[in-house]
């Protein structure tokens, strides 16, 4: 009898821990703005995939997933000396209250090993794994369209090409 006044509590507290997490781990505190990825061709194996993503609280974009791809990466593109260079991260640090610009250049997600091209104003489901300060993991699904270039852009004269 002692047993089970002690028992009862217990696993109350432990299911509300338990869908206390859950819900962490479906609602990050992350905006994304001007999300899209770019349109690739026939035969082409990899795209990248840009956005501005705002977190409320120091947060670090971790992981990204999508069925379009093999493979999803977070990358960093830089300039050593006179070479472009592109890397996987292992994350990617959000700072409370800044925006943080992933776009062509810079960070991005890069969707390689396409299992078929993504065609203009189509829409790719991409899901964003986040982790906070306190190490406890959150995901949001977004679904980009598919453009030439970053909406909003003015069409480049096809001379300019």
């Amino acid at each position: 009898m002692a047993l089970q006044r002690f028992t009862a509590p217990f696993l109350f507290a432990a299911l509300l821990c338990a869908a206390a997490t859950a819900q962490a781990q479906s609602s990050p505190a992350v905006a994304v703005d001007g999300a899209w990825a770019r349109a690739s061709v026939v035969g082409q194996k990899a795209t990248g995939a840009f956005m501005r993503l705002t977190a409320s609280e120091a947060t670090r974009l971790v992981r990204a997933q999508s069925p379009v791809a093999g493979v999803t990466e977070v990358h960093e593109m830089s300039m050593e000396g006179n070479v472009m260079k592109m890397r996987a991260v292992a994350g990617l640090d959000l700072p409370a209250g800044k925006a943080v610009e992933l776009k062509p250049g810079s960070y991005h997600v890069m969707l390689m090993d396409l299992k078929q091209p993504l065609l203009k104003d189509a829409r790719v489901p991409l899901t964003l794994v986040f982790q906070n300060a306190q190490g406890v993991q959150s995901q949001m699904q977004v679904e980009l369209p598919v453009a030439v270039q970053a909406p909003g852009m003015a069409q480049m004269p096809a001379h300019a090409h």
